[in-house]
């Protein structure tokens, strides 16, 4: 029974199959699991030549896309060409069968409009489709039971070398020295473009203003940037409403802020008659529903916020009420410039300024993801040290480098950029790890060590990424790179 212990590959063997059955599930179920035809997918485990959809059009795959982990369709940017039309670029969504499609709530989801390809296992469940759509069934090329073993071992993980970009083999030739400056380099593009951002906000709306609008929009994350910026565009009008401005008291302060900035966001429910007895809605609502009225004008519509793929702690309703508790101080200001101002090295910083922006524990928001959520067991901070890093290199010191710089001040705007280039790595995230397995060979933070790396690959995919494909037609990066490479004279090999 199985491989005899004496065989010196039997680990190899027992964990290859094991865990394939836990990876795959059930093998003799009706069709493959959706993660295997991902995997098939990403692969191209395909007859590649013979590739023809349901309605029996050719199909060629110059590219398959980028495997999606969030919500959405399952591959973006993949490029295709059907038939004898022009290649062009859209999503793939992956199903086992067709009919998952409309059963899933695909047509209703605008999240897949872009999809140009439907990939199923079989077309035994025929089912009109909005798109092409492909039946893997009869095009892999080679047994399922081969893929299956193939994936319980890991190599459903693997990335295929044909998927880096063209600039990878060029940066492979750079010395690491070389590749650091490289990405030094254009971590200064993106540095100095967003304090210029903050320069022209500056010249309309006063320093501080547009330091506050800076930060309401790193508060939105990708999803909620515009709303948030909104609001933080609305604040002057919020702290002074035209009846009541917003008292002096810091513990009143706060919920009064809170009550406005929810209020006007559309995040309050409309009445209490289905929330309960909940002391702290009611006491927002004590002071909203006096308010309302006067801001009836620049209320935002709820449908403006996104909440799909947010983490419990990035919920729009928790970063408004931190940004209350920011203005209901009157030292946020001058404290934020004391951590400016202060020496301390850079192994520190994160944690300095995690202190400097951390709110007092708000005796809801601090026990509570959601207006409606259940009590923690434990109170969770507002701010966390990802968002921390996103906020100082992003916001906070392209602001100090700027004013600074219009105010003559070199100390200062020396303090600002050094900062910048030695503040650590920031959390990783899919587009970061994306651009290093396209350009650097490697999916881990390797060769990236400082958030300033991460902000320079960043803007290299906003420079040439973002305006070519998955296939890098007419991409001018990897040219740049071996010029980067012989005007360094630090190359690794010829490329």
């Amino acid at each position: 029974m199985g491989v005899p212990a004496t065989h010196s590959d039997f680990y190899a063997r027992w964990r290859a199959q094991n865990e394939a059955r836990l990876f795959l599930g059930e093998r003799d179920a009706a069709s493959p699991p959706e993660r295997l035809l991902q995997s098939i997918w990403l692969h191209q485990r395909l007859r590649r030549d013979d590739l023809q959809t349901l309605d029996g059009q050719p199909l060629r795959v110059l590219h398959p896309g980028f495997w999606n982990r969030a919500a959405g369709p399952d591959f973006r940017g993949a490029v295709l060409q059907f038939g004898r039309e022009p290649a062009r670029s859209g999503d793939v969504e992956i199903d086992r069968v067709p009919g998952n499609w409309q059963a899933h709530g695909h047509q209703d989801n605008p999240a897949f409009a872009g999809v140009i390809l439907h990939v199923v296992w079989d077309a035994s469940r025929p089912a009109s489709h909005p798109v092409p759509a492909l039946a893997l069934e009869k095009f892999i090329d080679t047994p399922l039971a081969d893929i299956q073993l193939l994936a319980g071992a890991g190599a459903a993980q693997d990335w295929p070398e044909t998927l880096q970009g063209a600039c990878a083999a060029p940066l492979a030739g750079l010395a690491p020295a070389q590749t650091a400056e490289l990405l030094h380099q254009a971590a200064r593009v993106r540095f100095e473009r967003k304090a210029r951002q903050i320069e022209a906000r500056a010249r309309q709306t006063g320093w501080e203003q547009a330091l506050w609008e800076g930060l309401f929009r790193a508060l939105g994350y990708k999803q909620n940037i515009w709303p948030m910026q909104r609001l933080g565009e609305l604040l002057p009008r919020l702290a002074d409403s035209g009846r009541d401005a917003v008292p002096r008291r810091p513990t009143v302060a706060v919920t009064v802020w809170q009550a406005r900035l929810l209020g006007v966001a559309g995040l309050l429910p409309p009445d209490l008659s289905t929330t309960g007895p909940d002391q702290y809605l009611r006491g927002v609502w004590d002071h909203w529903w006096r308010e309302r009225e006067s801001f009836s004008d620049v209320l935002l519509p709820r449908n403006l916020w996104r909440f799909s793929g947010l983490r419990p702690a990035n919920q729009p309703q928790r970063r408004l009420a931190l940004a209350a508790h920011w203005l209901s101080t009157n030292d946020f200001l001058p404290r934020l410039e004391r951590w400016f101002t202060a020496p301390q090295p850079a192994a520190s910083l994160p944690a300095s300024l995690l202190a400097c922006l951390q709110a007092p524990e708000d005796p809801f928001w601090s026990w509570h993801w959601g207006l409606r959520s259940p009590r923690l067991g434990r109170p969770q901070p507002l701010l966390g040290a990802t968002r921390v890093t996103d906020l100082a290199v992003n916001v906070i010191l392209p602001w100090f480098w700027m004013r600074a710089q219009a105010g003559r001040n070199e100390p200062l705007r020396n303090i600002a950029g050094e900062r910048y280039q030695a503040w650590p790595a920031a959390q990783d995230n899919a587009l970061l790890r994306l651009a290093r397995r396209r350009m650097l060979g490697r999916p881990g933070s390797s060769g990236v060590h400082s958030a300033a790396a991460q902000q320079g690959l960043l803007q290299i995919v906003h420079d040439f990424c973002d305006h070519t494909n998955a296939i890098c037609a007419d991409c001018q990066f990897p040219e740049l790179v071996r010029g980067f490479c012989v005007a360094g004279n630090q190359c690794n090999q010829a490329v």
